[in-house]
């Protein structure tokens, strides 16, 4: 949600409108015509046709045969030099990998981003469950994960507030935490425990653990590292899971502080 306050003085209106017609088309995955990319965008169509001419004249868009309009594959490269944007030093990479193969686990890297919390690199497990939300990008569930919970861990009592009041406190299951109370008791927990964790909250099923990589005034150059499992075998390995995160979080601090 746009913040009208927020808008700049020199908005180019254009640029704007292009945008919104785009994010219209990437939430269609079945495309939509001109015609309905106008209602939903409050454009005229004849605006609309421009823009879409555009759009699709630059890749953004892609119009098949029955005249829909879908999202074009220079999206998708934009996509992938972002998460290459976020994912630091290719040696991070390699070092979630290793971590994946030795422990079965699947594990991620975030951080703050613009303010947001965000999984900026992921490597698969094969013993843990497919989770197909937690891939590079904004972590909409920053609250019910056991990363966003990490960074959160770093903020202020006040900033925290503020971040689940603006991005909200989605209800994944019947155990993730929807009040500001409750999420504060659970962060407590897990600075008592070393480790920040959630069981059943993001998915049914799932287990995530996390602890942080580097900690920094800037926020947006604070790390953190979770690996997520059977939330069965969290619960018996804690101990273990944790021994192994701090381990190869020290690892990871290294080369991001030798990549400074």
């Amino acid at each position: 949600m746009r913040d009208p306050l927020a808008e700049p003085s020199d908005l180019i209106r254009s640029v704007s409108r292009a945008l919104r017609v785009l994010e219209a088309v990437g939430r269609a995955p079945r495309g939509l015509t001109v015609k309905q990319i106008a209602r939903r965008c409050e454009l005229t169509v004849a605006t609309t046709y421009h823009l879409v001419r555009t759009l699709a004249y630059e890749g953004y868009v892609i119009r098949r045969e029955d005249g829909t309009y879908i999202v074009g594959l220079e999206v998708a490269d934009r996509y992938r030099e972002l998460v290459a944007a976020f994912r630091g030093p290719p040696s991070i990479g390699e070092a979630l990998r290793r971590a994946a193969i030795e422990t079965g686990y699947s594990h991620f890297v975030g951080r703050f981003v613009g303010g947001r919390v965000a999984i900026t690199a992921a490597a698969e497990g094969p013993r843990s469950p497919y989770l197909e939300d937690l891939m590079p990008g904004y972590d909409e569930g920053a609250h019910a994960t056991a990363l966003g919970k990490a960074l959160l861990a770093t903020l202020t009592a006040d900033q925290r507030f503020r971040y689940l009041k603006e991005w909200g406190m989605r209800q994944f299951t019947q155990q993730t935490l929807t009040t500001p109370e409750a999420f504060e008791a659970d962060l407590a927990a897990g600075d008592r425990r070393g480790m920040q964790v959630e069981m059943n909250q993001y998915r049914q099923g799932v287990g995530c653990a996390a602890v942080m990589v580097t900690q920094d005034k800037d926020m947006e150059r604070r790390v953190a590292l979770a690996c997520a499992m059977p939330v069965a075998e969290l619960m018996t390995s804690a101990r273990v899971v944790r021994t192994r995160l701090m381990t190869l979080a020290k690892g990871l601090a290294e080369t991001i502080a030798a990549d400074v």
